[in-house]
């Protein structure tokens, strides 16, 4: 064989040589490329938490309808919600338990947004030291049936005075409504409408003294809707001086044929 054939065989072979080093390398580097891309996407480990299927109003009772299991990622726990772990019978166990604060669809189920199933609603959805003080309402005393659980309210009460002029004043002031109870009022055309005729207050002991002693004082108790943004406001005020048997008129208004007449000075202390 002629050395210039040789000479190309030999480069050839070398070429080929190269060529197949450089593409197990190039092979290798896939390999590594496509085993971090999967230690990327490896997914978290998940834990069961039990959930709200559905947005839940205060003193509503769970049910298996109402509560569901929901995959969450194991490091987003956090303490107090429900595992299926810790308590893996729990759409069970927590049938017929009430709902002590509004809960969303999607929202982790918490002890503490919960009562007993076992409890009565209406004690389980009072604070420690609170008291329920359920008072009569109309739609001209409720602001035109607007009122609705949670929402916050002053209690005006209306008294007649001397020479037939009646007297107002606030006597509890932010407080929450616990609940208000329906009756269905058919109208004349045949339809039939939601209509409150007691309204249940969230109260201190004081504050249900004073209620009582106005509900016998007053003409008529009226129920004044307040914002949602008063709801972190102070709610203990109360007309105390009702607490004594007295019936001094701190800042009282006098009203005559609708107008009011005249503004009493605050009683001193």
């Amino acid at each position: 064989m002629k050395p210039a054939r040789i000479i190309i065989l030999a480069v050839a072979i070398s070429a080929a040589g190269l060529a197949g080093i450089l593409a197990m390398k190039l092979a290798g580097g896939q390999t590594k490329v496509v085993e971090q891309a999967q230690a990327i996407i490896k997914k978290e480990p998940t834990v069961n938490v039990l959930v709200s299927a559905m947005n839940l109003p205060v003193g509503s009772r769970l049910n298996e309808d109402s509560i569901r299991w929901m995959a969450w990622p194991e490091g987003s726990v956090v303490e107090g919600v429900i595992t299926e772990q810790n308590r893996p019978n729990a759409l069970t166990e927590l049938g017929g338990a009430v709902v002590r604060l509004p809960m969303f669809e999607g929202e982790p189920v918490r002890a503490e947004k919960i009562a007993d199933a076992n409890s009565r609603i209406m004690s389980s959805l009072l604070p420690s030291g609170k008291r329920a003080v359920a008072t009569d309402i109309s739609v001209s005393t409720g602001a035109g049936g607007f009122i609705l659980p949670n929402d916050r309210v002053d209690v005006i009460m209306v008294r007649k005075g001397e020479d037939t002029k009646y007297l107002t004043e606030t006597v509890l002031s932010n407080v929450r409504v616990l609940a208000i109870d329906q009756q269905i009022e058919e109208k004349n055309d045949g339809s039939k409408t939601v209509v409150g005729t007691t309204a249940t207050l969230e109260l201190t002991p004081d504050q249900a003294k004073v209620i009582s002693v106005a509900q016998q004082m007053a003409d008529r108790l009226s129920l004044a809707l307040r914002s949602v943004a008063d709801a972190q406001e102070e709610d203990t005020d109360a007309a105390d001086y009702l607490l004594s048997g007295d019936t001094g008129t701190p800042s009282i208004q006098v009203i005559k044929s609708g107008s009011i007449v005249k503004a009493s000075e605050t009683r001193a202390q």
